[in-house]
């Protein structure tokens, strides 16, 4: 087929030309840890929170991929205008590139704060042999190998500096990406619909248009979607599946009713 075959009457690209090969990459860390990169071009979709066509690229990065400890510990989409030229696949293809790299730089930035962490619960416990700092670090040892050495040999070289105990690092409070598909892509779409609610309310709030009613309604249903992305118990049971249908259903309710009144608001 030739490119002027290939195009419609308007010039543009049909449907099933508009998406571009995605990227696997395997990586590993500063410290050691391998991960696996996946980079994917989704090619246009329709977006329901915003009734829009859009062109989604996923990234996804699984550390200590091809192990019994596999875990996916970063999902990404971004949405990207729906323009169907040969050009729009070329800035995809930057995109597909731009999103490897950014998924390198969220790995290390990871295990830096992975590496502080484990540093203060060792001290903690070495002063205070707290069985819940030493259960966190030995879930770490087990899971991250590479990234408790480094921390232990670090807190080694430290300890003539720093001998006295000091309180822990916060927890790294991450959201789960599960590994069954269908629950992932519930986790990816309450992001997107969080961060189409936090984007439209800010504009609502600079206009003056946000009462305190909606303010209170929309920090309750974005808690509650931190709760569901965060949580720990139950992972993979249907109780996390349901629970994540109907944290998606209650926060995209909200987000139309922002959605709504920031359009007329917009109209005037």
């Amino acid at each position: 087929m030739s490119e002027r075959s290939s195009r419609h009457e308007d010039g543009t690209l049909p449907r099933q030309l508009c998406q571009v090969v995605g990227l696997n990459q395997n990586y590993t860390s500063r410290v050691g840890t391998g991960y696996h990169i996946q980079v994917e071009d989704r090619g246009p979709v329709f977006d329901d929170p915003s009734a829009t066509w859009v062109r989604r690229v996923n990234t996804i990065v699984y550390a200590n991929y091809g192990e019994p400890t596999a875990r996916i510990v970063w999902g990404r989409d971004e949405d990207f205008p729906d323009l169907r030229t040969q050009e729009h696949n070329r800035f995809i293809e930057g995109r597909i590139e731009a999103g490897a790299v950014a998924a390198r730089e969220f790995v290390e930035l990871r295990e830096e704060r992975q590496i502080t962490r484990i540093k203060s619960l060792l001290l903690l416990y070495h002063e205070s042999r707290d069985e819940s700092a030493k259960a966190e670090f030995e879930e770490a040892n087990r899971h991250y190998p590479f990234v408790f050495a480094r921390a232990w040999h670090e807190l080694e070289d430290e300890r003539s500096e720093a001998p006295e105990a000091v309180p822990p690092e916060p927890e790294i409070d991450e959201i789960i990406y599960p590994l069954d598909p269908a629950q992932r892509e519930l986790v990816l779409e309450i992001e997107r619909i969080r961060e189409g609610l936090e984007r439209d309310l800010a504009e609502l709030k600079r206009a003056g248009a946000a009462d305190d009613i909606l303010l209170a309604t929309c920090a309750k249903m974005l808690y509650r979607a931190h709760e569901s992305l965060t949580q720990r118990a139950g992972r993979g049971s249907d109780f996390a599946a349901r629970r994540l249908a109907m944290t998606k259903n209650s926060l995209l309710t909200t987000y139309r009713q922002v959605r709504a009144r920031l359009i007329r608001q917009r109209e005037g």
